[in-house]
């Protein structure tokens, strides 16, 4: 393509001196965004954007990123504008409604459009070049080009493997462009820096691009939010999360709480990565730990092996947070207070008493272990789901039969002063497992 023919569709004329044969960049630039928000038919939007792409690719860099009297400022903004309008020319259709999804057939166009702005952005990213720190470009772009990139790379109805491949190199030159080592840079800047400070790092603008969407009445609107919104917490490590938890909690007790399995085990990982990558204290301050562990603590009523498990993860390291492990305590003349760690495992056994699916048994049974000594206080009904687990076959691996074997030994090094001597064989037999295993308590 020659750049006269993009002119003449942009209705820009050629200066006649030799000198100024071509019009300022921010000129083009302003043009291209107009056409490209114009609403215009989708195969004529396509051809527009490989233009782009092309001009990316062959025009001189020192013209793409010139700057009258050295002020970066406009040409900054310009090309914001530009990526801003490509992005939207790519822009997934709204949900009809809160409740439901939209079926595959309403995504059959996105894929083509959404391969196409990624090479057309790629190409801007490549043209950059060494000019990166000096004109800032990257860090400007960066938040909606790593949300447009994240949307387009994840296995879902509106991508396919063209499109998704495309994103890949997109989120590569990004990096690339920026001198990011990887996304978690893009994302924090500099670890050596201040964790209160942003700069170098764009997920303040990242969440601010999505706080609109992430709302109680908008979040259902938009198919690709939820999964770019858990994607970006995910990347993010301490101590770089904590600044942002009034930002981050509401969306993701929203997700947490949703009727749809597969939604609320992305809003629990998410929680459970807060809990894990936020230190204790912030969690405890204004009763942000107490407000998690009653979100979380409904969720052991559900009925759903998928949400059942990511729900035991979480809430039994949110309990080291929320008091002190029943192992820490200085041992006293007193019974020890009932505390969460009881009502937890108090309902946990009575669901695993009640429940006959096999993959909830195994998620109940591979939690077990990991409660500790607090189990102490509920040997009698303990024994019951465990002759109870034993006598029911697992095939082919036999997970919840091992899990509850090993909660046995756990239970057994933690609490034998507290264990009636048994009747009949010794209470170091060996316990065999159909499945060929055997394992010695």
């Amino acid at each position: 393509m020659e750049l006269s023919s993009l002119f003449q569709e942009l209705r820009l004329h050629l200066h006649p001196p030799p000198s100024q044969t071509l019009p300022p960049i921010t000129e083009l630039l302003s043009k291209l965004q107009e056409k490209l928000l114009s609403r215009s038919p989708s195969s004529e939007r396509l051809r527009l954007i490989g233009r782009v792409e092309t001009l990316f690719q062959t025009a001189d860099p020192d013209w793409l990123f010139f700057s009258r009297s050295g002020g970066w400022a406009e040409l900054r903004a310009t090309y914001g504008a530009v990526v801003a309008a490509l992005v939207a020319a790519a822009a997934l259709p709204p949900c009809e409604d809160d409740c439901s999804s939209l079926p595959a057939a309403a995504y059959q166009g996105v894929p083509r459009q959404a391969g196409a702005v990624c090479s057309a952005l790629t190409a801007l990213l490549g043209a950059v070049g060494d000019r990166g720190a000096e004109t800032g470009l990257p860090l400007t772009v960066a938040p909606p080009v790593l949300v447009f990139a994240v949307t387009h790379v994840q296995d879902q109805p509106w991508t396919d493997s063209a499109s998704r491949a495309a994103a890949r190199k997109l989120q590569e030159a990004l990096l690339r462009a920026g001198g990011w080592r990887d996304s978690a840079h893009l994302l924090t800047g500099d670890p050596d820096s201040d964790p209160e400070s942003e700069k170098n790092g764009i997920l303040g603008k990242i969440l601010d691009s999505l706080q609109p969407q992430m709302t109680k009445t908008t979040w259902q609107r938009c198919e690709a939010v939820k999964f770019v919104y858990v994607w970006v917490v995910l990347q993010v490590s301490q101590p770089f999360l904590s600044p942002h938890l009034p930002r981050l909690l509401p969306a993701t007790l929203l997700l947490a709480d949703h009727h749809r399995p597969e939604i609320s085990v992305l809003g629990v990982g998410c929680l459970h990565h807060i809990v894990l990558n936020t230190p204790a204290a912030e969690l405890r301050q204004w009763n942000t730990a107490e407000v998690v562990y009653e979100a979380l603590f409904k969720h052991l009523y559900a009925t759903d092996a998928a949400v059942i498990q990511p729900v035991l993860q979480c809430l039994l390291d949110l309990l080291l947070v929320v008091e002190k492990p029943p192992c820490t305590l200085r041992p006293s003349a007193s019974p020890r207070k009932p505390c969460r760690h009881d009502d937890v495992l108090r309902l946990m056994l009575t669901n695993m008493e009640a429940e006959h699916k096999v993959a909830l048994r195994r998620a109940y049974a591979s939690a077990l272990p990991a409660v500790g000594v607090a189990i102490c206080r509920h040997l009698r009904r303990l024994e019951r789901v465990l002759l109870g687990y034993l006598e029911v076959p697992d095939p082919p691996e036999e997970r919840s039969r091992l899990d509850v074997l090993q909660a046995l030994q756990t239970t057994i090094r933690a609490a034998w002063p507290r264990m009636a001597r048994p009747r009949g064989r010794d209470a170091a037999e060996l316990v065999e497992v159909p499945a060929g295993r055997v394992l010695r308590l």
